[in-house]
């Protein structure tokens, strides 16, 4: 299973709203690429994949392909708002490191 955390769902509603896509939900997805081997990814999904597992939280429907899901379970997405800007993140129990910026990981 994957959480969204409340911040993060109210950002995530607040999109899919702008975007006219109040039914839609997010993709969370892994792939290989960044400086630790492994990526993060979120897109807006309207309708999940015959073989995606679909999780809910706080209100937000999750997408997660099946190779995805084996890298993902028990990770948070959450939103966190800095000086610098805010973001997405994934806090994400499986990954043994992560680079400095925090989007991409090694397992």
């Amino acid at each position: 299973m994957i959480h969204v955390s409340p911040t993060a769902a109210s950002k995530i509603n607040e999109l899919l709203a702008e975007e006219g896509k109040t039914g839609s939900g997010l993709r969370v997805f892994v792939q290989g690429g960044g400086c630790s081997g492994f990526q993060y990814g979120l897109m807006i999904e309207e309708n999940g994949g015959s073989s995606d597992q679909v999780f809910e939280s706080n209100g937000v429907r999750l997408f997660v392909d099946p190779i995805s899901i084996s890298y993902l379970k028990g990770a948070e997405v959450d939103f966190v708002d800095t000086v610098t800007g805010g973001g997405f993140t994934i806090k994400n129990p499986n990954a043994v490191s992560t680079c400095g910026c925090g989007q991409s990981f090694t397992v």
